[in-house]
């Protein structure tokens, strides 16, 4: 799979900076980016075989817990293209608070940290 983008990861990391997250968020993001760049998801039973936490919303929305689900990860992924668009990234109070199907990484709903 191609991520798209892991700069979002590492921005998402760096507004963790000075918190005692930011190294286990840091590390999780970094491992998941490894795992799912290797992985070549053709459907949602897949990423489940991968991440059983994982949560699936729609047709290709999946929920990705992140630090024990301290975390969550919302993204997007074509398995025909074998891309996975992040699309948002927070904490669980904060994930919460949105609509999984709509939400983009734009909306920076995250970033008052």
């Amino acid at each position: 799979m191609r991520v798209i983008a892991r700069s979002t990861l590492r921005e998402f990391a760096d507004s963790l900076r000075g918190t005692k997250a930011h190294a286990p968020v840091k590390s999780a993001l970094d491992a998941w980016f490894h795992e799912a760049t290797k992985a070549e998801w053709k459907s949602p039973a897949d990423m489940k075989g991968s991440y059983a936490s994982a949560s699936i919303v729609g047709k290709d929305r999946v929920v990705f817990n992140i630090k024990g689900n301290d975390f969550r990860m919302v993204t997007a992924i074509d398995c025909v293209r074998q891309v996975v668009f992040v699309k948002w990234l927070g904490t669980h109070a904060e994930y919460d608070r949105i609509d999984v199907a709509t939400v983009k990484y734009a909306d920076k709903a995250n970033s008052k940290r």
